[in-house]
Formats: structure tokens, sequence, C-alpha cells
């Protein structure tokens, strides 16, 4: 995308989202569009911003957290502190969804267990209507 403003249709579309989900960032100060009268006008801060945020939230980040780590970003910088915040978020992130998926694993052997054993017994049980 180049340095040319996008309008809210064209951001909805470029990224998948509604325009509710546009102005509630824009609400939540991570974006920070032009306004021109009733218009919404996007530039590549914001768009670079809102992929930011989509990722984040993909990867389960409370909007405070993505937030946070916006506001260190400093442009022309190395942005080592940016860096730095996002590995140490992103790991406990990382921790989180590892602990959440062998629950979720385990919940699943389980379910699978309970349903195979519903099964047999109901299987069991139409074998007792037809034979008796």
């Amino acid at each position: 995308m180049s340095d040319e403003l996008m309008t809210i249709r064209q951001m909805c579309d470029a990224f998948g989202v509604t325009p509710r989900t546009l102005r509630f960032y824009e609400a939540r100060e991570l974006i920070f569009p032009e306004r021109r009268g009733q218009h919404r006008l996007y530039d590549r801060r914001d768009r670079a911003r809102l992929t930011l945020i989509l990722r984040g939230k993909r990867f389960g980040f409370s909007l405070e957290e993505i937030r946070q780590l916006l506001e260190l970003y400093e442009p022309g910088g190395t942005n080592k502190a940016q860096i730095a915040a996002t590995i140490s978020v992103g790991r406990q992130r990382l921790a989180d969804m590892e602990r959440q998926y062998a629950e979720l694993s385990e919940a699943i052997v389980d379910l699978r267990s309970q349903l195979s054993d519903a099964e047999t017994r109901l299987a069991a049980a139409s074998n007792d209507t037809t034979t008796g």
C-alpha cells in the first residue's frame, strides 16, 4: 500500500474489518484517521498500526497491551524498547497459549473417551431391547 489516504470503506475492504471496528479502535485512540468533515481518511501510519492491532488481537493480546506496544514506537529510531517489550509480551502469551492447548488437548481426549463409552452403552442397550 502506498502513502495515499484511504477511506473507511477502502480500509474495511483491505483489512476485512467493519466500519464499527475502525471507529472502535479510533475511540480507543489506537488509530488516528484524518477527519475531513464527516469523512475519515487513513494514512500509512494508520494502516501499519491496524496491521499490528489485528495481529495482536489474533494472538490474544489485550487492547491495553497492544496500546502500550504501539506507544513505544519511535519513528526513525531502532525501536529496541518496542521490540524487547513485544518479545516479552509475546513469550508470556505463548506460554499461556501452550498451557491452554495442553488443557484443551486433555479435554478432547477425555471427551472422546466419554463419547466412546456412551456409544458402547447405547449399542448395548439397543441390543438388549432387540433380543429381549
